[in-house]
């Protein structure tokens, strides 16, 4: 399967998907260049602790077979690159979207991009997640001036897509939780 990560120029595609990959490797010191051309991330998802029982008895539990999809690989394509994204499409089923809530400018800019994504033909029965970055900036916005800005709810009534929307923090990994859980589903 392919999970392509896009987005404007500076937006927070490399902290974010440094952060996934390996929570230490993002804090508020991290400086990345901006990314020409394309990286490839591998994401392991986390492990995830069954519940505690509540028996004091010994059961033998058979043991379960591994479950192949313990990662994934995303492609990050950089936002200077944004002409030529199209040459990516084939047989993408995921996308990350990600756009910068403290970049007033580049709010409305990243819905254009965003339109013209979402129009292609390609992608009609492309999955997305639309990653609201930054969100631990004091002057970000809000993810409702966000999505008022993108025109968000216009834009969700005419699309076929299934499009998910999440506030994350690379510094802080809010959000972490949900980025997981919409890269794991199938």
């Amino acid at each position: 399967m392919t999970c392509l990560c896009l987005g404007p120029k500076r937006s927070g595609k490399t902290h974010l998907l440094k952060a996934l990959q390996d929570f230490k490797n993002v804090d508020f010191t991290t400086y990345s260049m901006p990314t020409i051309g394309t990286s490839i991330y591998t994401i392991k998802f986390p492990k995830k602790t069954p519940p505690p029982t509540k028996t004091t008895e010994t059961k033998v539990i058979p043991k379960k077979k591994k479950d192949p999809k313990t990662c994934i690989d995303i492609i990050e394509i950089g936002g200077s690159m944004a002409p030529m994204w199209n040459k990516f499409f084939s047989n993408v089923k995921k996308i990350i979207y990600v756009v910068d809530t403290s970049n007033l400018c580049q709010i409305s800019a990243a819905g254009v991009l965003l339109y013209s994504i979402l129009a292609e033909p390609k992608l009609q029965k492309t999955k997305f997640l639309l990653v609201l970055t930054k969100m631990d900036y004091a002057y970000r916005q809000m993810r409702n001036e966000a999505l008022l800005m993108m025109q968000m709810s216009k834009l969700q009534k005419e699309i076929s897509q299934s499009l998910t929307i999440v506030e994350v923090s690379s510094i802080t990994k809010d959000g972490f939780d949900k980025v997981y859980e919409w890269l794991e589903k199938s």
